[in-house]
């Protein structure tokens, strides 16, 4: 166990250490591109038709929460910046067993995503190539992202850096071209379009509150991802610069990527009528005249679930080898090749992703889907775990160790507080509107499988108690 609120980082087991090549351009573009995904370009429609308009204040007030979460994170990060981030601060100051099922949690959630992802490279890839068949896509995106990843971090970085940059450009690109429309009338004969559609179809919240408690939960699932920040701090060159920049730019990219792009087309279209037509980026694009609008979100499509599949195959790598270094996975996961990837580890992940889309192909749709929503759920335990790991963190801290700190938390506790209080509105939330409840069903019993396989094997990280008793 740690000694005091200083925890003896673990070495790796075999091999070289992880190297610190990520740098400060990759850990921004990575910061951002974690929140664009798949869901901005084609899951929107589904959130609008809830809310309404008023879906740009469920993305603004769920963006404050998980900019409280993030500089939880990072006060955490900077202080202390190893692989496996929020799991191993699980473990330092909630113990054990809150560390043992963040980890097992967090790699598995990623697995459930990454299979989705595939799935959608290949589902995109068939528009071009309807004759070619999916598995072939859903392989050789895999066997990609899976190469990327074991040659070394700064391919990963290098990648991530790229596919977050398309996202960012097509978006930015989508914005002034939006608003071109609003205000210039490109696309409509020159005459403005303004922005009377955000009230003129049963007012800016036509579903009333009700519609924007019932976007929470889609918009929340939207930011998951965004704390993989926290796990490059084992590989980034300067942690104590990069992280809080990194986190600190969050919140802000958020206002302009997810509620500037859905001011735009909410604007421009009437928002009981998007969901009926399409990719709301396509539609806007092709209002400029853009005639291969389709063909280009296509294209950007495919490199979104391509970089999150990236970062998924990443995230799970990186937790799979510190629960491994410990003493809660099999040593041979803590092992680094002579490029200070933890090769065994994503050897594992990359094979557990073969049988996943396998799985795909052969169980029912519905199975599927619940499956999916235990990547909800984890998510929203991950946060949980974050903010409980951050509160205890602060509060065994000397005032003078307290006023130390490089990266500190806004307003603690208050904040942390309050951030939990909405998380667990996110779970209620969960449990009155029946197409989520089942989440709640299968969440908490994945984790009482774990709890179960924890007692059972005794995987209590004995090897890190020895550690830290030897550092003292």
């Amino acid at each position: 166990m740690p000694v005091g609120n200083h925890p003896a980082p673990a070495e790796p087991i075999e091999g070289v250490p992880l190297k610190r090549e990520l740098g400060e351009r990759h850990i921004r573009l990575m910061a951002l591109g974690a929140c664009i995904g798949v869901g901005l370009f084609l899951g929107s429609a589904k959130a609008i038709e809830m809310a309404g308009p008023a879906i740009m204040l469920s993305y603004i007030i769920g963006g404050l929460a998980i900019l409280v979460i993030m500089r939880a994170l990072g006060e955490m990060a900077v202080h202390n910046p190893v692989a496996g981030s929020f799991s191993r601060y699980a473990q330092d100051y909630l113990g054990p067993l809150a560390g043992f099922l963040t980890g097992w949690n967090y790699w598995f959630l990623w697995l459930v995503t990454c299979v989705a992802e595939i799935t959608a490279v290949a589902i995109y890839m068939g528009i071009w190539f309807p004759d070619v068949p999916r598995w072939i896509w859903a392989l050789m995106a895999l066997g990609s992202m899976g190469a990327v990843n074991l040659i070394a971090v700064k391919a990963f970085g290098e990648f991530e850096f790229w596919f977050a940059l398309i996202k960012i450009v097509t978006i930015i690109a989508m914005v002034l071209g939006g608003i071109g429309v609003i205000a210039f009338g490109f696309g409509n004969d020159g005459v403005a379009v303004g922005i009377s559609n955000l009230w003129s179809n049963g007012g800016f919240m036509p579903n009333g509150v009700t519609g924007v408690l019932m976007s929470l939960q889609m918009v929340m699932f939207a930011y998951l991802g965004v704390e993989m920040i926290g796990l490059t701090a084992g590989e980034a060159r300067n942690p104590q610069k990069t992280i809080p920049q990194a986190i600190g730019s969050v919140f802000w990219r958020i206002l302009l990527f997810y509620v500037g792009a859905l001011f735009v087309i909410l604007s421009i279209y009437p928002w009981d009528g998007i969901g009926s037509q399409g990719s709301p980026f396509v539609m806007t694009f092709e209002r400029l005249g853009i005639k291969t609008a389709a063909g280009i979100i296509n294209f950007v499509v495919i490199t979104a679930a391509l970089s999150s599949c990236n970062g998924g195959i990443f995230s799970t790598g990186r937790m799979l080898y510190s629960l491994a270094q410990n003493g809660q996975a099999p040593a041979a996961f803590a092992r680094t090749s002579q490029s200070g990837v933890p090769r065994n580890a994503l050897l594992l992940s990359i094979g557990a992703l073969l049988l996943g889309v396998l799985a795909n192909y052969l169980v029912p749709e519905k199975v599927f889907v619940w499956v999916t929503s235990i990547a909800t759920f984890g998510a929203i335990w991950t946060w949980v775990m974050i903010l409980l790991a951050q509160i205890k963190f602060r509060a065994g801290l000397s005032s003078a160790e307290q006023k130390g700190l490089k990266y500190r938390m806004w307003l603690w506790p208050l904040s942390s507080y309050l951030a939990l209080a909405f998380l667990v509105l996110v779970v209620g939330l969960m449990a009155y509107f029946e197409d989520t409840r089942v989440a709640l069903y299968i969440g908490p019993a994945f984790l009482v499988l774990l709890t179960v396989l924890y007692y059972a094997f005794r995987l209590a990280p004995k090897e890190v108690q020895g550690m830290a008793s030897t550092a003292s």
